[in-house]
């Protein structure tokens, strides 16, 4: 099976100049087959809170109600996915920027209100393999937002490590697929202030362990929950790293037993 390398790339990198600059030189480089989620969080909420509109999380995910849902339409599928694409375009990548509906690519529900009401966000059905994996081989770089739709003619909200990692599972079937989370740390780390403390590689086992006793929390516990379901899922590889580790031997390597 060829090769695919999926990026998921946090808010944080692409929505500053000089480290989206580093990541898209990077990222350039990787040989193969590859396929670029990003975030955009940050830039949401300063948009919302410039148009006067409250932006409300809940353990990490972003209450979406219809005023927001404009919000994030236009900055994830509009300001920060098309200055990825143009900026890898740039670097002679044939970039492509998807949200979920395009070509219906990712289809979702929209999330049932249980404890929470989280307004219009989507838990991911089902991702148009076929599609994704003719564009790829024709050479293009799909550029995926987080935002899906519900096949109804509504868009919504997605986080973006799950369309990283439903993307990667569905890609499997195709291809030969390692999924890299980076963000701005070396990886997962036993003290979140101290970047030597990296923890090189998490199982399941560590995983409860670290949860239980405090060291992993918060959006990293969906984050290895993805991780460990793309690898039950046919992914072959499964790092979480530096955006300026792309390419390199370095990061925390999940694994489903050592």
């Amino acid at each position: 099976m060829d090769k695919l390398t999926v990026i998921k790339v946090g808010g944080k990198i692409v929505e500053e100049h000089d480290t989206l600059q580093q990541l898209l030189d990077d990222f350039a480089k990787i040989g193969g087959y590859k396929v670029l989620t990003h975030g955009g969080g940050r830039s949401a909420t300063r948009l919302a809170t410039r148009l006067g509109i409250e932006s409300r999380m809940v353990n990490g995910r972003r209450i979406t109600d219809a005023e927001t849902l404009q919000v994030v339409t236009m900055v994830y599928g509009g300001l920060v996915n098309k200055n990825i694409v143009a900026g890898l375009q740039a670097r002679g990548v044939n970039a492509l920027g998807l949200t979920g509906a395009d070509m219906d690519v990712i289809r979702s529900v929209r999330r049932p209100v249980q404890e929470v009401d989280y307004g219009f966000v989507g838990d991911v059905r089902q991702v148009n393999v076929d599609l994704l994996a003719d564009l790829i081989y024709k050479g293009v770089v799909p550029v995926m937002a987080p935002l899906t739709h519900d096949g109804q003619g509504s868009l919504l909200n997605t986080n973006a490590d799950t369309i990283a990692g439903e993307t990667a599972k569905a890609l499997a079937r195709r291809f030969d697929v390692t999924l890299v989370y980076c963000f701005e740390k070396p990886g997962v780390l036993r003290d979140e202030n101290d970047d030597s403390s990296l923890i090189p590689e998490i199982t399941p086992e560590l995983f409860n362990q670290l949860v239980a006793d405090g060291t992993v929390q918060g959006g990293m516990i969906p984050k290895l929950e993805n991780s460990f379901n793309a690898l039950r899922a046919g992914v072959s590889e499964v790092v979480i790293t530096q955006a300026s580790a792309i390419g390199r031997k370095a990061g925390t390597r999940i694994r489903l037993q050592f």
